[in-house]
């Protein structure tokens, strides 16, 4: 976790300008016969103007015109100079820092211009010069506060950015998960639906067939439930956002066999293993080939299938045939949705083709997006 730096905490700003300005007035004074000598309320002043710094961050509008006025006030009573200035040229920093930029413009441009008026009335000629010195240090001060203002805003803009950034990756892993999920149950009560149809049939007509109908049930039951506590697993607050074990190539033979075991003659070519293929795309590939297996169990009434994978210039194919009834003008749901999403966030293509009889989903997923689609 990132630590925060918001700058010294303000009783540290107000304790210690506080103790530099009476420390250090002290020491001048006992320099300056001249001056009028520091009574209760030239101490009160000097306290009066760190105090006003408390103000920085809860109604920093205060702070300025508050030590202007103490610090004026000082001078013109004719105290003995000292750093009495220094949390009048905080406040000018920190006015700034909080954005106040006209405020602290103003005020430095009163410092300033008290200044030089009193150098002229004075008549001297070095003071002159001195306030031009003045007049510069008061524009940097403020110059400085606008530079402590642009790292806070970069700061806060970069944190604004992070936090969309993370937002954006929880949105986006949330409809991953979504068609995850989709993908699995749709899968598992398919398959459990035949099976359980076929259990029925046989507990009426063949009682000893009945078992290995049962335990293809219990068997998708199991494998659904492991795969969907996998993927829910994630969203405790110490997981990874992302499964422990994304399906692969491999597995699509038990995708293949369990579409066997309820019935339905599938050939399957498999995928030369020699070719490296990316997890994402083995990921994208498997959910492919399930979410087909699982419409054509569902709506197509097919007798059979076939489940073709094959290496083509820079391109995984992924083709599943099957000989129903095809869509029969029924718009695509969610799964087809989902299967386009995850090939095309890959930068691959799917199509669905209607054949004669049967339909076709085909998707070509790129090995390596950079060298483009043959």
């Amino acid at each position: 976790m990132q630590r925060r730096f918001h700058g010294p905490p303000t009783s540290f700003i107000v304790i210690a300008v506080a103790f530099v300005q009476i420390m250090g007035t002290v020491f001048s004074a006992s320099h300056q016969a001249g001056a009028r000598h520091l009574d209760p309320l030239a101490f009160l002043l000097l306290l009066a103007g760190p105090a006003a710094l408390a103000f920085r961050k809860v109604r920093p509008v205060v702070m300025l015109p508050a030590t202007l006025a103490v610090t004026a006030l000082y001078l013109f009573l004719g105290y003995a100079w000292g750093p009495i200035a220094l949390s009048l040229a905080l406040s000018i920093i920190l006015t700034a820092a909080a954005g106040l930029r006209w405020q602290a413009w103003l005020g430095a441009g009163v410092v300033a211009a008290a200044v030089v008026l009193w150098s002229v009335l004075a008549g001297d000629e070095a003071g002159i010069v001195r306030s031009s010195a003045v007049v510069a240090w008061a524009a940097i001060l403020v110059l400085i506060g606008e530079g402590f203002r642009r790292r806070r805003e970069r700061i806060a803009e970069y944190r604004r950015r992070s936090e969309a950034a993370k937002q954006a990756e929880r949105d986006e892993y949330r409809l991953t998960l979504a068609r995850d999920i989709h993908d699995v149950v749709a899968h598992s009560l398919s398959m459990i639906n035949v099976q359980a149809s076929v259990a029925l049939h046989l507990g009426t007509n063949d009682p000893e067939k009945l078992r290995p109908a049962l335990e293809a049930i219990k068997a998708a039951s199991k494998d659904s439930l492991a795969e969907v506590r996998q993927l829910l697993g994630v969203l405790r607050d110490d997981a990874p956002l992302a499964p422990a074990a994304p399906p692969s190539l491999a597995r699509i033979a038990q995708l293949v066999e369990d579409a066997r075991r309820s019935g339905l003659d599938v050939r399957f070519d498999g995928f030369e293993e020699s070719v490296p293929v990316a997890t994402p795309q083995q990921e994208t590939a498997y959910r492919v080939v399930q979410e087909a297996l699982s419409n054509v169990r569902r709506h197509s009434g097919a007798a059979s299938a076939v489940v073709l994978l094959h290496h083509e210039g820079n391109a995984l194919k992924v083709r599943v045939d099957d000989d129903g009834t095809g869509m029969r003008g029924a718009p695509p749901g969610n799964g087809l949705r989902g299967m386009r999403e995850r090939v095309e966030a890959l930068g691959g293509t799917l199509v669905i083709v209607p054949l004669g009889p049967g339909l076709r989903v085909e998707a070509s997923l790129p090995l390596n997006p950079s060298e483009g689609e043959p």
